[in-house]
């Protein structure tokens, strides 16, 4: 880890340092304090270290791009404080970190508790999309929606200061971080890998959760093999502050009774990175070679082409807009969409020698240039998921009007402000 330079968390400790070490992960939005009301009894049998996400409770302001990087994050921290071994429980993305831990590390994790968790976190979209919305506007609307997405109506209603609480840690959370843990949920997804978790699972779940409830914990506990399901009802998403004793005594017991005191003597296989959180970079591109003069099978190079191309063309462009490309592809189209896929996305667009925020620009401009404005809704969307501004969108095509002519840009104007008004609106 530290040849990697990799950097560490802000946490804390409560509970004897004889104790064996219990690490807790937080939801996204929120801060350790989340777990304020469990750690008295927990710390009696436990060494609790708790941590803080980045940019969470005043943690330092450096994003982290991918759960697999905030576990590596994690096991550098604990690292540094000579933890080897340890029980985790985490909530929400926090449950992210612990099962990435759970199926890259096996051998540092003694138990494992689920909390308002699930293999997927909704869908690509709806996270990438919640990135643009706080891009745009800042954390305000996360902070006005929170509490419920967070409590029950009635709990809500009865607790006016913890729903102030909640709305303060979400509204001074670091935008940059929280939208780079959007990111990271929008990647994350490892339900074909639910099977190698091979360590004790508790999965709590709010029976009201509408977030990520009872459906999602009953595919982990499907997936996992030693797993068990525990509802709380009158719970919602965050199930600790809102069922505060009943989360207790679930996690008292679970890690009471399922704790692997060694690791198994078996070893196991390392994970083949899902297209959820990879591990490393892409791999680095090789030149094009001179076209055959006869038409050759698809190698490993093309294969793993079309690999990369799909994966950016649903980062940068959207699951739903891929998913309805492929819906209406025949076979009279199939073979025009893959030679898309491989090229265009899987050469161009996986370049290093440009980000993705500056080809969205060179790509606005070529579209303007060129007249085809048909594609500009489409990336316009792609531009505010790359980290584009309303601001700096408008100012792209304010430049393409001077070189490219004022009716193209006036025509691309109107597409782009209604693209922009449909994504940045918050939630009702």
């Amino acid at each position: 880890m530290s040849e990697k330079n990799v950097e560490t968390l802000k946490y804390r400790f409560d509970g004897p340092e004889d104790a064996p070490v219990l690490v807790m992960g937080t939801s996204l939005g929120a801060t350790w304090h989340m777990w304020d009301r469990q750690v008295p009894e927990l710390a009696q049998h436990w060494r609790v270290f708790r941590y803080d996400l980045p940019g969470h409770g005043g943690a330092p302001a450096h994003a982290a791009p991918s759960v697999a990087e905030l576990a590596d994050r994690l096991l550098a921290t604990l690292d540094g404080l000579g933890i080897q071994r340890f029980g985790y429980a985490g909530c929400s993305i926090g449950g992210a970190v612990g099962a990435d831990l759970a199926l890259r590390h096996p051998q540092r994790v003694a138990s494992l508790a689920l909390v308002a968790s699930s293999p997927r976190f909704g869908t690509a979209d709806e996270f990438r999309q919640r990135g643009v919305i706080v891009r745009t506007n800042g954390l305000e609307p996360m902070a006005r929606t929170a509490p419920e997405r967070w409590f029950t109506p009635g709990f809500a209603a009865a607790q006016p200061a913890i729903v102030e609480w909640a709305v303060q840690m979400v509204r001074t959370t670091d935008p940059g971080c929280y939208i780079a843990a959007c990111e990271a949920l929008a990647a994350f997804d490892i339900r074909d890998h639910l099977g190698r978790i091979g360590v004790p699972t508790l999965v709590l779940v709010g029976a009201e959760d509408q977030v990520t409830g009872p459906a999602e914990a009953r595919t982990l506990v499907a997936g996992i093999p030693d797993a068990r399901l525990a509802l709380v009802p009158g719970a919602s998403h965050l199930a600790p502050v809102e069922q505060p004793a009943a989360v207790c005594d679930l996690l008292l017991t679970h890690f009471s009774t399922a704790w692997q005191d060694a690791p198994t003597a078996a070893p196991v296989p390392p994970l083949v990175p899902g297209p959820a959180t990879p591990a490393t970079p892409f791999t680095p591109l090789a030149e094009i070679a001179p076209a055959p003069e006869a038409p050759e099978a698809v190698g490993p190079e093309q294969e793993g082409r079309l690999e990369r191309g799909t994966k950016m063309r649903r980062e940068v462009l959207g699951d739903a807009h891929v998913d309805a490309v492929n819906a209406s592809t025949d076979a009279f189209t199939e073979d025009f969409q893959e030679l898309v896929t491989r090229y265009e996305w899987g050469e161009a667009w996986n370049r290093d020698g440009l980000d993705r925020r500056t080809r969205s620009c060179v790509t606005l401009t070529a579209l303007v240039a060129s007249g085809h404005l048909e594609g500009l809704a489409a990336h316009t969307r792609a531009a505010l998921r790359n980290g584009l501004t309303p601001a700096e969108i408008k100012e792209v095509l304010l430049q393409s009007a001077v070189y490219c002519g004022i009716p193209a840009a006036g025509a691309a104007f109107t597409i782009a402000q209604s693209v922009i008004q449909e994504e940045t609106t918050p939630p009702a």
